[in-house]
């Protein structure tokens, strides 16, 4: 019998999919009301459900726990069950055993998204069947299908830890920076969970500008200098333009891509270096990278009105990828107002503190954690509001044309279910308006 802990999106299809092989299994959540509980019930039997606190017996006559990647090494249940020599793998793990075609996995602290979908666009655009999922859309288990050339796996450092055995065709870790350091005992943990991927591939793919990533020798490289060798990736600036190159040849001006920023040039040299080890014609990457408009939450252009443009960075739940985004827009527009705030992370913030006090007029903080970061900015002028909608409100009053960004650099659960839905309630702020 197989023990599922964690009844959240990816433990319901674990579920599913091991109804679907006639496997015997019992599902576990150390919470009383799991945000997927009602799904669960509607479509399967509760007599092998148990929630609330971890039980020994939990374990018994199981031979393979499946996780969910938000359930901590460190929670009594996954001790036990290592002690007691009980393998825990992960759905991602299980996916890799069913797959039928081959396999890529992107994974990073900031922008796995980003180049997940478009390389996942690419692959479909180039003529081929490709279906996306693991940490973004859905998960890996509900990807299964006999009739696709190409799985796109997006993978966390969650998924990672509880990974054995994968085979990718290729895959790449993006960069690496402090995030989810609730997790690991420090970042040198965290880092090694990343770069853990590299052991699963089969052609390589690596960030030159990322320090932490050793030397591949059959990698591909991207990064943001000249290439070095005729089939890596890289950019060059001529003639007051900058030039996305394989090798010594241009393939497009930067100033062609719907994407704003040098964040979003290094994910298309990713994506681009990707398509390069499966095959995909240039030509064909090319004109999908010109007309990608990016993801929702991932500095998503809303609106204009009144001379401010609004944009939804949700997905910033770091201090990195904050900082990101307004070097984005930074030198896009003179006058930038900053929506944060949330649950901070455990990370340095000083830099993104900086960079608003020497180029931001006003911020507007919400969540718990709003006054620990309002001290510790003190030139830009902070403001507080205790809604979202009091936040674009107030800030939409502090400058008359220039930008509004919503970059928490901060998690969502103090008010939001997640970042998707803060994005989407900023976004109906925005829309209501006036």
């Amino acid at each position: 019998m197989k023990l599922i802990l964690g009844l959240g999106k990816t433990g319901v299809s674990i579920a599913r999919f091991l109804t679907k092989q006639q496997v015997a299994f019992r599902v576990a959540d150390n919470r009383n009301t799991p945000p997927f509980l009602s799904q669960f019930k509607s479509q399967f039997n509760t007599e092998n459900l148990f929630l609330g606190d971890w039980k020994p017996e939990l374990l018994n006559n199981i031979d393979e726990v499946i996780i969910s990647p938000g359930v901590a090494q460190s929670e009594t249940i996954v001790i036990l069950a290592r002690a007691n020599n009980i393998p825990i793998i992960s759905d991602i793990a299980l996916f890799s055993r069913h797959a039928q075609a081959p396999i890529i996995g992107i994974t990073g602290s900031n922008g796995k998204s980003t180049v997940t979908q478009l390389l996942g666009e690419m692959i479909a655009n180039d003529g081929k069947k490709v279906t996306i999922g693991g940490n973004i859309g859905k998960p890996a288990l509900d990807c299964l299908s006999d009739k696709v050339d190409y799985y796109v796996l997006e993978l966390s450092s969650y998924q990672l830890d509880y990974t054995q055995n994968l085979e990718l065709l290729t895959g790449v870790v993006l960069n690496i920076t402090p995030d989810h350091l609730d997790r690991y005992p420090s970042f040198e943990h965290y880092a090694k969970s990343k770069l853990s991927l590299y052991q699963y591939c089969q052609h390589p793919v690596i960030n030159a500008d990322e320090p932490l990533t050793s030397t591949i020798d059959n990698a591909k490289y991207f990064g943001t200098d000249m290439p070095k060798k005729d089939s890596d990736f890289g950019t060059v600036i001529c003639h007051g333009s900058c030039y996305i190159l394989k090798g010594d040849d241009p393939l497009m001006d930067v100033d062609d891509m719907l994407l704003i920023g040098q964040h979003n040039i290094v994910n298309v040299l990713a994506a681009l270096a990707l398509g390069e080890q499966i095959g995909l014609n240039t030509d064909s990457m090319i004109t999908t990278i010109k007309i990608f408009k990016g993801l929702e939450h991932r500095l998503e252009w809303i609106t204009k009105k009144q001379n401010i443009n609004y944009y939804n960075d949700s997905k910033a739940t770091n201090a990195i990828a904050a900082i990101t985004a307004l070097n984005a827009l930074i030198d896009k527009y003179k006058n930038i107002v900053l929506i944060a705030g949330g649950i901070k992370k455990q990370e340095d913030y000083s830099a993104l503190f900086e960079l608003i006090d020497n180029n931001i007029s006003n911020v507007v903080l919400i969540g718990q954690s709003a006054k620990e970061l309002g001290n510790n900015i003190y030139t830009a002028k902070v403001t507080y509001a205790n809604s979202m909608e009091a936040a674009v409100n107030t800030a939409s009053t502090l400058i008359d044309s220039g930008a509004i960004l919503l970059s928490p650099a901060c998690a969502s659960f103090d008010m939001f279910d997640d970042f998707e839905q803060r994005g989407w309630v900023f976004k109906n702020a925005v829309l209501a308006i006036l």
